[in-house]
């Protein structure tokens, strides 16, 4: 009975703090000035169609370099909360149907991660993104394939490369331009084309590749016995 109450308190509770926001929201018909210096930015400065790749990318560089630590600390703290322990793994029946397509569907959906982090500035999608999608396809393998192993030290080596290159493209664009992963060092290249958008595809391939890596790790992980 108690819970009841409590959870009926709880929801007029957030009700009461979402009321002013929904009676009070009006739909914009203008940008903000901010807003419009993102828009117009991306495409004369960055020369990129993806408006959401300029400001994740360069206009706001740190907070996705944030991210990025973020997500390294997840991993550090995964492998510490789940050492892996010496002893027989049990192998566990799987789909006969998986065990026969995870491979061909691996090459598969590296190649779409690849491809989206690759064409971040141009489509949607990027290194986040793209770096999830690798990582799927390594979860498939394991699902597939109990006994399949993965070579951590390769992971720690495309972890902690991409991780460096991102943070030294940022530190060249810092000291050249004149600001924190600005990417005009680079040529802006053909507006649509894939090599295009000065350092913006380069700094995602990274990302892309650090997520994947890090992803993976956990899943590897956690995927012990």
């Amino acid at each position: 009975m108690i819970s009841r109450i409590l959870i009926i308190l709880g929801m007029v509770g957030l009700f009461m703090i979402f009321l002013p926001i929904i009676t009070n929201f009006h739909e914009s018909q203008n940008l903000r000035e901010l807003a419009v210096n993102y828009v117009e930015g991306s495409v004369n400065e960055l020369n990129t169609p993806n408006i959401v790749t300029s400001v994740v990318v360069t206009y706001r560089g740190l907070d996705t370099l944030g991210e990025v630590t973020v997500l390294f600390l997840a991993t550090v703290g995964v492998g510490l909360l789940l050492k892996r322990r010496n002893g027989k793994q049990v192998r566990r029946p799987v789909s006969e149907l998986l065990q026969t397509t995870s491979s061909f569907l691996f090459a598969l959906i590296i190649m779409l991660g690849v491809y989206i982090f690759t064409h971040g500035h141009l489509t949607p999608g990027g290194g986040f993104q793209g770096g999830v999608v690798i990582a799927s396809g390594f979860l498939l393998m394991m699902l597939s394939n109990v006994n399949v192993k993965i070579n951590r030290t390769v992971l720690h080596v495309v972890e902690s490369f991409s991780g460096t290159i991102y943070v030294l493209t940022g530190v060249v664009g810092l000291v050249l331009t004149i600001g924190f992963l600005n990417p005009k060092f680079l040529p802006l290249g053909d507006f649509g084309h894939l090599f295009s958008a000065c350092a913006i595809p380069v700094i995602y391939s990274f990302i892309g590749l650090k997520v994947g890596s890090e992803l993976t790790n956990i899943l590897d992980t956690m995927g012990g016995e």
